[in-house]
């Protein structure tokens, strides 16, 4: 539905300001959210949006302002009383326990849960009303992202709320799995809730949403109607500059600088997945995409690419030298680098600074040490030409990873990798998090860097992603990769249906030779 006059709004914000040490989170934002209406709000990584939807769910007191909920003085201090009036939030990082089953998880989550028999038949109720097929009785752990995500919406619509904040809720879906989330969120509009959504993806919101607050450095900049509104004039007005879309120019593939010949692996952990017969060929200037839903190997592919887990003997070759005996250092100062998904913890150290998150993956390539000493100026220089390159908004070089926004973070991270030269870089969601005009300056960078002649993998959910920037693609499922087909006329359809395990017998004869 779109907001009208005549409709009280559900949720009104007046002047909300949010301030940390340097920064002003939020400055005086403002806009109204009327009963049933789906509202986006949009805007850059670090414009302000988590910490304004922080504010709405009581996680976050602001500075001064004030919010309206069904017209009422609404302030609340911590989330329960949040969810008391209404609120119900769904973030992008899931809250489950894989031990438990899917009762457990949202019994752990309500305030007072009804006795267990009675929950699963309120969540077998809720989720077959909504489309939103879920047994309770199943342990999280054997899930699908997708299904993880309905044990969040359920816990949520459990809870009746008349405002649900979804915070990037389709990054790890299929597309199918979009349209049935979609469809969910549908109803619930219908029904009178009002749905305030957070999403990088554009054309996303021009299909969802009713109406959309832009934010920049903070501050309410404009609103628009989507479906009115090109998904690259919503961008545009996100980063206040025109953008430039990512091209490379067309050229001949050299030889084959990365191969997988009948990888297997068995899962290291309980939750894990397995590699099952995984093969593959990437040459000098070819960018391979990899999709699939989340935990059907990605990680695990990564960490045999990275040399973190070591790939059994003639399974994994790069420049033709098999790789099994060489563990991650080598495997840089030969060229093969790689950027993991997780950005704190696995691509950099929260509490090292910039300068010193540089040193730790461009020792081999870039002589950061000489004499068994590090050399701080030669990396100094590294790190802030890093930042410099790919406009990496950060005080200085000084900053802890940590204090940096998540999308600036991971434009320091790939960076760093491409920066070093590599005959062959692995990036697992290269753009995951990422505003649209960060997304196009790190798809251009992976871009020249395959133009250059270096052999690329992209393993990402963002399935647009993949089908700019790629040459070709396979999909992950249940640690099996398809053949590898041809980018280019792939459609959504075809490439939900690879990543949801129809492509076995299917498309084999699509091989890529």
């Amino acid at each position: 539905m779109t907001a009208s006059p005549l409709i009280p709004p559900l949720l009104r914000l007046d002047g909300l300001t949010k301030a940390y040490p340097g920064v002003i989170a939020n400055n005086s934002v403002g806009f109204s959210i009327a009963p049933g209406e789906i509202h986006a709000l949009l805007g850059e990584n670090g414009a302000g949006k988590s910490t304004l939807v922080k504010m709405i769910y009581g996680l976050v007191k602001p500075d001064s302002g004030r919010m309206e909920l069904h017209g009422e003085a609404y302030a609340p201090s911590e989330p329960s009383i949040a969810r008391r009036r209404g609120v119900a939030m769904v973030f992008q990082h899931f809250s489950l326990f894989e031990a438990l089953d899917v009762a457990e998880n949202i019994a752990l989550g309500m305030e007072d849960p009804p006795p267990r028999r009675d929950l699963a038949e309120r969540i077998r109720s809720v989720s077959a009303e909504y489309g939103l097929p879920l047994d309770p009785s199943r342990r999280v752990g054997d899930l699908s992202a997708g299904e993880r995500q309905r044990v969040e919406i359920i816990r949520c619509l459990l809870q009746n709320p008349r405002l649900l904040i979804m915070d990037e809720p389709t990054s790890v879906l299929t597309p199918q799995e979009v349209d049935m989330l979609f469809t969910t969120l549908r109803t619930l509009s219908a029904e009178g809730t009002a749905i305030l959504y957070i999403s990088h993806k554009l054309d996303e919101i021009r299909s969802l949403c009713d109406g959309a607050t832009v934010l920049r450095h903070g501050k309410v900049v404009g609103s628009c109607v989507p479906r009115e509104t090109t998904a690259r004039a919503m961008a545009e007005l996100m980063v206040g500059a025109t953008l430039q879309t990512p091209a490379r120019a067309a050229g001949d593939r050299g030889d084959v600088l990365l191969e997988a010949r009948g990888l297997s692996l068995p899962a290291e952990r309980e939750f894990g997945t397995a590699l099952r017969d995984v093969n593959f060929q990437v040459r000098a200037g070819e960018i391979l995409g990899i999709g699939g839903v989340a935990g059907n190997g990605q990680d695990e592919l990564l960490s045999v690419l990275t040399g973190e887990t070591v790939a059994p003997p003639g399974t994994l070759f790069f420049q033709g030298a098999d790789m099994a005996p060489h563990g991650p250092r080598k495997r840089r100062e030969l060229g093969l680098l790689t950027a993991p998904e997780e950005r704190l913890g696995h691509a950099a150290a929260p509490d090292m600074t910039l300068v010193e998150n540089a040193l730790l993956t461009g020792i081999p390539r870039r002589g950061l040490t000489q004499s068994g000493f590090v050399n701080w100026p030669r990396t100094k220089d590294f790190a802030e030409r890093i930042i410099a390159d790919f406009d990496v908004r950060t005080p200085g070089s000084h900053v802890a990873a940590r204090a940096l926004s998540g999308g600036n973070l991971q434009k320091f991270v790939i960076g760093r990798e491409v920066l070093q030269a590599p005959g062959a870089l692995i990036v697992n969601q290269p753009t995951w998090g990422v505003d649209a005009a960060a997304a196009a300056s790190i798809r251009q960078a992976l871009l020249d860097l395959a133009e250059g002649g270096a052999a690329l993998i992209v393993i990402s959910q963002d399935l647009e992603e993949i089908l700019e920037i790629a040459d070709n693609f396979a999909a992950l499922n249940e640690g099996r990769l398809s053949a590898p087909r041809p980018a280019a006329g792939l459609s959504l359809d075809e490439i939900g249906l690879m990543m949801g395990g129809a492509h076995d017998m299917e498309t084999a004869h699509h091989a890529v030779p």
